[in-house]
């Protein structure tokens, strides 16, 4: 009979790294070890912008996490992940509705015919009123302090300090204009999300063509993806070629996404990247993942913003992103759309061949998707 809980075990020992010779991405640095230091916003401002020029990924240091604190993260996804089905199906999140908080099994969808997705996700809320009452599996509950915690620590430490340097990047005149809109007590869809792809057998590469998630952008405003050594991440570069995305280590893996896109009119770029089968070496290992989502506020217009100089100069302040009825978009309404079209239907709608008819329609909207 199957346990109510799992045991957590520390320390968490990570996979090793890959021993084979990869085409990894050249990303910046930002090193936010500078930001309270005079002037360090402004150099780390300049040093984001060749992030913004190349592929909208980027490296963080000096976070103010200890590895202690990720690894018990890292065990408590294994944990979680671990439980039985019967047990986690109690907790399902209710993706056809567009709500992703909870557990979303692996093969919900189907990437191609008679080949499903193997990824499963357990995600919870960051942690405000609206959502106390949601439940979760006991150990969960019995760590709950240690995971507001690291919630809270990510928002203040890491998330408020990049959005400060994107506001001085555009050179708004409120430097706190993002963080304004991503007040972590609002209504957003922020999210700590523990995410694990299941090994595959040749002949589902194979048929795959080793390509497990196609090329997409998140939804919201950025990801935080913490040291993840299981090489499959792959990051679309300018010159239109796939570049693998190296763990570094106590660095995080950071994306822009849609909303800042949208809100900057493409300046910053929501970065293409897909996940494909991992090297030959490390194959035989399930991909665990801790990742955080940052969301803007739900009801914020996804639209221009107006007084940055620097879009202004670029004439990228006027054109709006409308909904098929003429509407500008809603924060939260385009993540819920994203989710109940990608994950709700149970099929892969894009095919992922890059022709222009590989896309998928949100609130009247292309989306694009990538092989």
């Amino acid at each position: 009979m199957a346990t109510t809980t799992e045991t957590v075990t520390l320390p968490y020992e990570q996979a090793p790294e890959t021993a084979e010779d990869l085409d990894w991405a050249d990303l910046i640095t930002l090193d936010l070890s500078k930001f309270e230091r005079d002037g360090g916003k402004q150099e780390l401002a300049v040093e984001f912008q060749r992030a913004i020029e190349e592929v909208g990924f980027f490296y963080v240091t000096g976070h103010g996490l200890s590895r202690e604190d990720i690894d018990t993260q890292y065990a408590l996804a294994k944990s979680v992940l671990s439980l039985s089905p019967e047990q986690k199906q109690l907790y399902r999140a209710a993706l056809e509705a567009g709500d992703y908080n909870g557990w979303k099994p692996p093969g919900t969808r189907d990437l191609i015919p008679g080949v499903k997705d193997n990824f499963e996700i357990y995600n919870i809320p960051k942690f405000i009123a609206e959502h106390a009452t949601r439940p979760h599996p006991e150990v969960v509950r019995e760590h709950w302090s240690t995971i507001e915690a690291f919630s809270k620590k990510i928002h203040e430490r890491i998330v408020r300090k990049l959005l400060v340097i994107f506001a001085i990047t555009l050179e708004l005149p409120d430097e706190e204009w993002f963080v304004k809109r991503h007040r972590y007590e609002e209504p957003s869809g922020d999210h700590l999300r523990y995410m694990k792809y299941l090994r595959r057998n040749e002949e589902e590469n194979r048929k795959l063509g080793g390509v497990w998630l196609k090329g997409h952008s998140d939804m919201g405003s950025l990801t935080l993806l913490f040291r993840q050594p299981v090489a499959a991440l792959q990051v679309l570069a300018k010159d239109g070629k796939w570049k693998w995305v190296r763990p570094q280590t106590d660095a995080l893996t950071c994306n822009l996404a849609d909303a800042l896109h949208f809100l900057t009119n493409g300046y910053l770029k929501s970065s293409i990247h897909r996940v494909v089968a991992p090297p030959q070496d490390q194959a035989h290992i399930d991909r665990l993942g801790v990742i955080y989502m940052v969301r803007i506020e739900d009801s914020t217009d996804l639209v221009p913003i107006t007084d940055s100089p620097v879009l202004q100069r670029l004439g990228l302040t006027s054109e709006e992103v409308l909904d098929a009825d003429g509407i500008p978009v809603k924060a939260g309404e385009w993540v819920k759309q994203r989710i109940i079209k990608n994950l709700g239907s149970g099929t892969g709608s894009a095919k992922g061949d890059n022709s222009e008819s590989d896309v998928e329609i949100v609130k009247g909207i292309k989306i694009k998707y990538y092989e």
